[in-house]
Protein backbone atom coordinates (compact mmCIF):
# COMPACT_ATOMS: atom_id res chain seq x y z
CA UNK A 1 0.00 0.00 0.00
CA UNK A 2 1.50 3.30 -1.08
CA UNK A 3 0.45 6.82 -0.16
CA UNK A 4 -0.37 9.96 -2.06
CA UNK A 5 -0.52 13.46 -0.53
CA UNK A 6 -3.01 13.51 2.29
CA UNK A 7 -5.88 16.03 2.31
CA UNK A 8 -6.26 17.01 5.95
CA UNK A 9 -9.75 18.42 5.44
CA UNK A 10 -11.01 15.12 3.95
CA UNK A 11 -12.87 17.18 1.37
CA UNK A 12 -12.14 17.09 -2.37
CA UNK A 13 -10.88 20.23 -4.00
CA UNK A 14 -13.40 21.35 -6.60
CA UNK A 15 -11.90 24.66 -7.76
CA UNK A 16 -12.27 23.67 -11.40
CA UNK A 17 -14.67 21.39 -13.27
CA UNK A 18 -13.74 17.72 -13.04
CA UNK A 19 -14.82 14.72 -15.10
CA UNK A 20 -16.73 11.95 -13.39
CA UNK A 21 -14.17 9.60 -14.99
CA UNK A 22 -10.86 10.08 -13.16
CA UNK A 23 -9.04 7.05 -14.70
CA UNK A 24 -7.35 6.56 -11.31
CA UNK A 25 -8.76 3.05 -11.02
CA UNK A 26 -7.89 1.79 -14.48
CA UNK A 27 -5.26 -0.54 -13.03
CA UNK A 28 -7.52 -2.04 -10.37
CA UNK A 29 -6.58 0.29 -7.54
CA UNK A 30 -8.34 3.12 -5.76
CA UNK A 31 -7.40 5.94 -3.41
CA UNK A 32 -8.70 5.90 0.16
CA UNK A 33 -10.10 9.01 1.79
CA UNK A 34 -6.87 9.27 3.76
CA UNK A 35 -4.78 9.12 0.58
CA UNK A 36 -3.42 5.57 0.44
CA UNK A 37 -3.63 3.59 -2.80
CA UNK A 38 -5.15 0.11 -2.32
CA UNK A 39 -6.55 -2.68 -4.47
CA UNK A 40 -10.21 -2.41 -5.36
CA UNK A 41 -10.88 -5.79 -3.76
CA UNK A 42 -9.13 -4.95 -0.48
CA UNK A 43 -11.12 -5.44 2.74
CA UNK A 44 -11.64 -1.68 3.03
CA UNK A 45 -12.99 -1.16 -0.46
CA UNK A 46 -15.18 -4.25 -0.24
CA UNK A 47 -16.68 -2.90 2.99
CA UNK A 48 -17.42 0.63 1.89
CA UNK A 49 -18.60 -0.75 -1.47
CA UNK A 50 -21.26 -2.73 0.39
CA UNK A 51 -22.03 0.39 2.39
CA UNK A 52 -22.53 2.34 -0.84
CA UNK A 53 -24.90 -0.36 -2.05
CA UNK A 54 -26.84 -0.16 1.20
CA UNK A 55 -27.18 3.63 1.02
CA UNK A 56 -28.45 3.32 -2.56
CA UNK A 57 -31.04 0.67 -1.68
CA UNK A 58 -32.24 2.87 1.16
CA UNK A 59 -32.60 5.69 -1.34
CA UNK A 60 -34.89 3.53 -3.48
CA UNK A 61 -36.90 2.60 -0.39
CA UNK A 62 -37.23 6.25 0.60
CA UNK A 63 -38.66 7.05 -2.84
CA UNK A 64 -41.45 4.53 -2.29
CA UNK A 65 -42.37 4.86 1.40
CA UNK A 66 -45.80 6.23 2.22
CA UNK A 67 -45.04 7.22 5.81
CA UNK A 68 -43.18 10.50 6.33
CA UNK A 69 -41.74 9.30 9.64
CA UNK A 70 -40.24 6.21 7.98
CA UNK A 71 -38.75 8.42 5.25
CA UNK A 72 -37.17 10.61 7.93
CA UNK A 73 -35.62 7.60 9.65
CA UNK A 74 -34.20 6.29 6.39
CA UNK A 75 -32.52 9.64 5.73
CA UNK A 76 -31.16 9.59 9.30
CA UNK A 77 -29.60 6.17 8.63
CA UNK A 78 -28.18 7.23 5.26
CA UNK A 79 -26.42 10.20 6.84
CA UNK A 80 -24.91 8.07 9.58
CA UNK A 81 -23.84 5.45 7.07
CA UNK A 82 -21.81 8.11 5.28
CA UNK A 83 -19.93 8.67 8.55
CA UNK A 84 -19.26 4.95 8.88
CA UNK A 85 -18.10 4.84 5.26
CA UNK A 86 -15.67 7.68 5.80
CA UNK A 87 -14.10 5.80 8.70
CA UNK A 88 -13.84 2.58 6.70
CA UNK A 89 -12.05 4.52 3.95
CA UNK A 90 -9.54 6.06 6.36
CA UNK A 91 -6.50 4.35 7.83
CA UNK A 92 -5.98 4.32 11.59
CA UNK A 93 -3.16 6.84 11.27
CA UNK A 94 -5.60 9.54 10.15
CA UNK A 95 -8.96 8.42 11.54
CA UNK A 96 -8.87 10.93 14.40
CA UNK A 97 -8.84 13.73 11.85
CA UNK A 98 -12.36 12.86 10.70
CA UNK A 99 -14.78 15.60 11.66
CA UNK A 100 -17.41 13.12 12.88
CA UNK A 101 -17.46 9.43 13.68
CA UNK A 102 -20.04 6.92 14.90
CA UNK A 103 -19.46 7.26 18.64
CA UNK A 104 -21.46 6.59 21.81
CA UNK A 105 -23.85 9.58 21.44
CA UNK A 106 -24.79 8.36 17.94
CA UNK A 107 -25.40 4.87 19.30
CA UNK A 108 -27.53 6.21 22.15
CA UNK A 109 -29.74 8.24 19.80
CA UNK A 110 -29.98 5.25 17.48
CA UNK A 111 -31.22 3.01 20.29
CA UNK A 112 -33.81 5.56 21.43
CA UNK A 113 -35.20 5.71 17.89
CA UNK A 114 -35.15 1.94 17.51
CA UNK A 115 -36.94 1.39 20.82
CA UNK A 116 -39.61 3.89 19.83
CA UNK A 117 -40.36 1.92 16.67
CA UNK A 118 -40.32 -1.41 18.48
CA UNK A 119 -42.95 -0.17 20.92
CA UNK A 120 -45.13 1.36 18.20
CA UNK A 121 -45.76 -1.68 16.01
CA UNK A 122 -47.53 -4.96 16.57
CA UNK A 123 -44.82 -7.59 16.38
CA UNK A 124 -45.73 -10.23 13.78
CA UNK A 125 -45.96 -13.88 14.72
CA UNK A 126 -43.77 -16.21 12.72
CA UNK A 127 -41.24 -15.80 9.93
CA UNK A 128 -41.94 -12.82 7.68
CA UNK A 129 -41.85 -13.19 3.89
CA UNK A 130 -40.30 -10.07 2.30
CA UNK A 131 -42.74 -8.64 -0.24
CA UNK A 132 -45.63 -10.68 1.16
CA UNK A 133 -47.75 -7.63 1.87
CA UNK A 134 -47.22 -6.07 -1.55
CA UNK A 135 -45.42 -3.02 -0.14
CA UNK A 136 -42.54 -2.18 -2.47
CA UNK A 137 -40.93 0.11 0.11
CA UNK A 138 -41.01 -2.59 2.79
CA UNK A 139 -39.49 -5.10 0.36
CA UNK A 140 -36.62 -2.69 -0.36
CA UNK A 141 -36.12 -2.19 3.37
CA UNK A 142 -35.90 -5.96 3.82
CA UNK A 143 -33.34 -6.03 1.01
CA UNK A 144 -31.43 -3.27 2.79
CA UNK A 145 -31.54 -5.32 5.99
CA UNK A 146 -29.85 -8.26 4.25
CA UNK A 147 -27.15 -6.01 2.77
CA UNK A 148 -26.55 -4.44 6.19
CA UNK A 149 -25.77 -7.92 7.52
CA UNK A 150 -23.18 -8.38 4.78
CA UNK A 151 -21.72 -4.97 5.59
CA UNK A 152 -21.44 -5.96 9.23
CA UNK A 153 -19.56 -9.13 8.25
CA UNK A 154 -17.12 -7.03 6.23
CA UNK A 155 -16.62 -4.75 9.24
CA UNK A 156 -16.00 -7.73 11.52
CA UNK A 157 -13.20 -8.86 9.21
CA UNK A 158 -11.74 -5.35 9.17
CA UNK A 159 -11.78 -5.24 12.96
CA UNK A 160 -10.16 -8.67 13.19
CA UNK A 161 -7.38 -7.47 10.87
CA UNK A 162 -7.01 -4.25 12.92
CA UNK A 163 -8.12 -2.06 10.01
CA UNK A 164 -10.75 -0.35 12.14
CA UNK A 165 -11.05 0.07 15.89
CA UNK A 166 -14.36 1.62 16.91
CA UNK A 167 -16.48 -0.48 19.29
CA UNK A 168 -19.40 1.97 19.09
CA UNK A 169 -19.55 1.70 15.30
CA UNK A 170 -19.38 -2.09 15.47
CA UNK A 171 -22.34 -2.18 17.85
CA UNK A 172 -24.18 0.32 15.64
CA UNK A 173 -23.66 -1.91 12.58
CA UNK A 174 -24.77 -4.97 14.53
CA UNK A 175 -28.08 -3.31 15.46
CA UNK A 176 -28.70 -1.67 12.10
CA UNK A 177 -30.40 -4.73 10.61
CA UNK A 178 -32.88 -4.81 13.51
CA UNK A 179 -33.75 -1.16 12.91
CA UNK A 180 -34.32 -1.80 9.20
CA UNK A 181 -36.53 -4.80 10.00
CA UNK A 182 -38.66 -2.59 12.26
CA UNK A 183 -38.96 0.11 9.60
CA UNK A 184 -40.08 -2.48 7.06
CA UNK A 185 -42.76 -3.78 9.40
CA UNK A 186 -43.94 -0.23 10.19
CA UNK A 187 -44.20 0.62 6.50
CA UNK A 188 -46.14 -2.58 5.76
CA UNK A 189 -48.67 -1.93 8.47
CA UNK A 190 -49.67 -5.59 8.44
CA UNK A 191 -46.91 -8.10 7.80
CA UNK A 192 -47.70 -11.58 6.54
CA UNK A 193 -45.97 -14.55 8.10
CA UNK A 194 -45.09 -17.61 6.05
CA UNK A 195 -48.15 -19.43 7.40
CA UNK A 196 -50.47 -16.49 6.72
CA UNK A 197 -49.16 -16.09 3.17
CA UNK A 198 -49.69 -19.78 2.44
CA UNK A 199 -53.26 -19.57 3.79
CA UNK A 200 -53.93 -16.50 1.66
CA UNK A 201 -52.60 -18.14 -1.50
CA UNK A 202 -54.52 -21.36 -0.84
CA UNK A 203 -57.71 -19.33 -0.47
CA UNK A 204 -57.09 -17.54 -3.76
CA UNK A 205 -56.58 -20.85 -5.56
CA UNK A 206 -59.86 -22.22 -4.22
CA UNK A 207 -61.89 -19.22 -5.34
Amino acid sequence: MRSVPFQATFLPRMNKPQSITTKVGDKGTTVLLSGEVVDKDSPRTMAYGDLDELVSILGVARCHVKRADVSEEILFLQRNLFLAGAEMATTSEFVKMLRQRIEEPFLEEFEVRRDRWEHSIVMPKGFIIPGGSGSLAAAHLDHARAVSRRLERRAVRMARESLISNPAMMRWLNRLSDFLWLLARAEEGESLSLHQLRTKLDGQRNE
